[in-house]
């Protein structure tokens, strides 16, 4: 397995991977051909960036059993996903503001990340593994009362997409099967969510065959694999929010209200 990270040092932007608490710089491109630099930095010493440049955000709604069975909500047959704005990205570690033209509840949604590494169209289950370059935590944060406030419309472009509401990171883990680990999000230091990946109604592989054959997917492109129970408010004034996926990371932000 391999971390990779993208960051800023003393202003200027980089990436590399991780080994343990130090950062080997590469030069090239992440998604591409790339090589270590010679220079290294401590992980302390760096603010971490978003570790993707995502041309699109692809979110995945109803897409776990234990969901789907709790809202009493049919099982979909295919994927049934939307859009979220590039711009709705974040760093690990930053702090999220409520938008100030919304006062509703705002929920957070713990979720597995795809990142693909390899353009990408009308392929097979099979191919999709050599598409995807390594999987990430996501927060997928929700304005949840703009949904379906207009009864002719949902609004799940908007709701999903305020400045800062796509916390993803702290890294993109490369090499590993996720199939067999478990999300958890932890509010103000309450677990409010564990669950496995391995419920997926679609697993990871499907989702980026099955999307490819709607729109051509990038390298960077990031798929939120949808969530499942446990979702829930953040009331606080100031709320901290981890996701954490054992074998990937831990995902760290604080949402203002």
């Amino acid at each position: 397995m391999t971390n990779w990270v993208r960051f800023r040092h003393r202003g200027t932007e980089g990436f590399g991977t991780l080994d343990q608490s130090e950062i080997i710089a590469h030069d090239g491109e992440m998604f591409g051909n790339s090589f270590p630099n010679g220079q290294s930095y401590a992980l302390s010493d760096v603010a971490l960036l978003a570790p993707a440049q995502p041309s699109k955000i692809i979110g995945l709604w109803n897409n776990f059993h234990a969901l789907a069975a709790k809202l009493n909500s049919p099982e979909p047959a295919e994927p049934l996903y939307f859009l979220k704005a590039p711009s709705s990205a974040a760093s690990p570690g930053a702090v999220v503001k409520r938008p100030a033209s919304y006062d509703g509840k705002v929920v957070y949604e713990g979720e597995l990340g795809i990142v693909i590494g390899r353009s990408c169209s009308g392929i097979s289950d099979q191919q999709a593994d050599a598409h995807i370059f390594g999987y990430t935590c996501v927060n997928d944060i929700t304005a949840a009362d703009i949904l379906n406030r207009d009864a002719t419309f949902a609004q799940w472009a908007r709701a999903k997409s305020f400045d800062g509401f796509g916390p993803f990171g702290p890294w993109i883990a490369a090499g590993i099967d996720p199939s067999g680990l478990s999300v958890r999000t932890i509010l103000n230091g309450a677990e409010r969510q564990n669950y496995p990946v391995a419920d997926m109604i679609f697993t990871p592989q499907q989702l980026v065959a099955w999307i490819s054959h709607d729109m051509t997917l990038l390298p960077g492109d990031l798929i939120c694999c949808g969530t499942s129970v446990g979702v829930g408010v953040m009331k606080e004034s100031v709320n901290t929010v981890t996701i954490a996926i054992e074998g990937i990371g831990e995902l760290h932000n604080e949402f203002h209200s």
